[in-house]
């Protein structure tokens, strides 16, 4: 680490391009050192030549495929060793409109694996370590497609389980000094959309977000401390809204016998 003003380390996974690149810069500019994992080393290393130079800070690369499991193993221990890590942003993710019934199995299994299962064994790499400190966040970058299934079943169920899984965390640590916050984009313009077999412009202006904007937002939202952060949404309260209802909803869900509309 470097420099009295340190905040520790940030570690950001798929922070080759895109929103992981622009957390990179905006935590270097924080104070953070940082630790990059993507699978690409030589973007990994340019980026990291350019904020060594910007921010005179720290920062390490791990190349590292998180669909493969020594390479996922690998960089959950390397992470869970090192007492100066004090933010996790688990970014990296596939995307894609498969639907079941035509997806390829292969490419669903990757998927899952890097938007699932990483996020949550690298979670669990940090959590303990930050929890003994008694400081730090976790950063889970979702999708607002968690809460839509009309563009294919996979991506959003595995966005689902980042949302779900998240709001656990958050109740998970409450009472300490760690942060635990989902983040739902929408549109974003990065690169995701071409390797996902999209193309971002053909959807209205209106609604696509810079990278820069959605880091930006997303930051003032771990600031203050939200568990859900909707860079796109103008009305909070909504979301409160929303919220409240699937609780109540929920609490409608138990009873010692089945509906009556469902008698024989």
């Amino acid at each position: 680490m470097s420099g009295q003003d340190n905040k520790g380390t940030a570690v950001i996974t798929g922070a080759s391009a895109g929103i992981g690149a622009v957390y990179a810069d905006r935590l270097a500019g924080q104070g953070y050192d940082l630790v990059l994992v993507a699978r690409r080393a030589d973007r990994l290393e340019e980026l990291a030549e350019k904020l060594r130079y910007a921010y005179k800070r720290e920062v390490s690369v791990i190349a590292a495929d998180l669909a493969d499991d020594n390479d996922l193993r690998r960089v959950e221990q390397l992470i869970a060793a090192d007492d100066s890590v004090t933010l996790l942003v688990n970014n990296a993710g596939i995307g894609g409109q498969q639907v079941v019934a035509t997806a390829d199995a292969d490419e669903a299994e990757r998927m899952i694996k890097v938007n699932v299962i990483a996020l949550t064994r690298l979670t669990r790499a940090v959590l303990p370590g930050l929890l003994a400190r008694n400081r730090g966040a976790i950063v889970n970058i979702a999708s607002v497609l968690a809460y839509e299934t009309s563009f294919g079943g996979i991506y959003s169920g595995t966005k689902a389980y980042v949302v779900n899984f998240t709001e656990g965390l958050h109740r998970e640590v409450a009472g300490t000094n760690v942060k635990v916050q989902a983040v739902l984009p929408g549109a974003t313009r990065t690169d995701f959309w071409e390797l996902a077999g999209s193309d971002i412009d053909n959807l209205p202006k209106e609604i696509i977000m810079s990278a820069d904007d959605m880091v930006d937002a997303a930051l003032v939202g771990l600031a203050r401390g939200e568990a859900v952060t909707v860079p796109a949404l103008v009305d909070a309260s909504k979301l409160d809204t929303f919220l409240g209802a699937r609780q109540a909803f929920y609490g409608s869900l138990h009873a010692d016998k089945p509906a009556a509309r469902y008698a024989a």
